[in-house]
């Protein structure tokens, strides 16, 4: 089995280790990126792993970091599960993969607030299993669940938070999820072993908000596995240590596109967006100021657990 890692920040220093229960027992070295960690940092951390070594620092006194750090490249995928993509309006099987990228500097900690930018009102929430790259990817290749190990490294939580009334009405993916805070990450990096990968296929997805159960499914409806979208972008674009791959958010989200809305707004963008918060305005399932947004993923046997996220929204000051 594979073994949890948090980066965390003590005395003003950044520093990696190994969570067993609620202790962290450091990794010794300096690893400034995540890409440093995997390359000298993780076969330490097995050792502890494996050890008997049992003490440490509570976790309950750190602040716990988010485990992908810059500069990454966050590629995501767009309607990957068919829950999500009947809300989005489009309910047909698709043909292909929809990527888009995030800004690195959306990311954040698994604590940390997510702040909602003053001119944005229909902000939503989406869940999503990331995949953290191990190795070099700078050429097609075909991955399959049999290599699927050589090139991810671990697991993550990700949140892919979106301003939908810039997103939709401006028809730009990255302008709409790429405000700072809005790629919650972590608390945990699983490391993963050669025997969870058949787990991978078995996660259990949960979101909540202020205690309200929004969001529920299991990887094994993901539309395009995660080995087959790593063999698509090989073909694209190259993937270095570190990067992160956000493999779709299920059903459950906030914004609801019918198809009726859908041609309404095939109209100017600032047209679009009038219509859009006209019609989304009484929705109560964006987010808000004081919403708190609850997250975990694991496995049904208990195998893997990816910890727990949780963000509080405020408001830009």
């Amino acid at each position: 089995m594979g073994f949890h890692v948090v980066r965390y920040e003590e005395n003003q220093t950044y520093n990696w280790g190994v969570v067993k229960g609620d202790i962290v027992i450091p990794v010794s070295g300096t690893f400034e990126s995540l890409a440093a960690f995997l390359k000298g940092g993780v076969d330490k951390a097995r050792e502890i792993a494996d050890s008997g070594i049992v003490t440490g620092i509570s976790i309950n006194n750190l602040h716990i970091l988010s485990p992908i750090t810059r500069p990454a490249q966050i590629v995501c995928q767009g309607l990957n599960y068919a829950s999500h993509r009947t809300e989005a309006g489009s309910s047909e099987k698709p043909t292909f993969n929809l990527f888009f990228t995030k800004a690195e500097s959306s990311l954040c900690g698994p604590n940390d607030h997510v702040i909602r930018p003053e001119h944005v009102r229909l902000l939503d929430y989406e869940i999503e299993l990331g995949l953290v790259i191990k190795k070099e990817i700078n050429h097609s290749i075909e991955i399959t669940e049999g290599n699927l190990l050589e090139y991810v490294a671990g697991l993550v939580i990700t949140n892919d938070i979106s301003a939908r009334d810039v997103q939709i009405p401006q028809d730009q993916f990255y302008k709409g999820k790429s405000y700072r805070t809005f790629c919650p990450t972590g608390p945990y990096l699983y490391i993963l072993d050669r025997d969870d990968i058949p787990e991978i296929f078995n996660l259990n997805l949960k979101l909540w908000v202020n205690g309200e159960l929004r969001q529920s499914a299991n990887t094994n409806q993901l539309i395009f596995k995660p080995e087959e979208t790593l063999t698509e972008l090989s073909g694209l674009m190259d993937l270095s240590p570190g990067d992160l791959v956000m493999t779709g958010t299920p059903g459950g989200v906030a914004i609801q596109l019918s198809g009726e809305l859908i041609q309404k707004m095939s109209k100017s963008p600032e047209k679009k967006a009038e219509i859009l918060i006209d019609e989304q305005k009484d929705n109560p399932l964006y987010l808000k100021d004081g919403d708190r947004i609850r997250c975990e993923i694991k496995s049904p046997n208990g195998f893997i657990d990816l910890g727990v996220q949780e963000n509080l929204v405020v408001g830009s000051k």
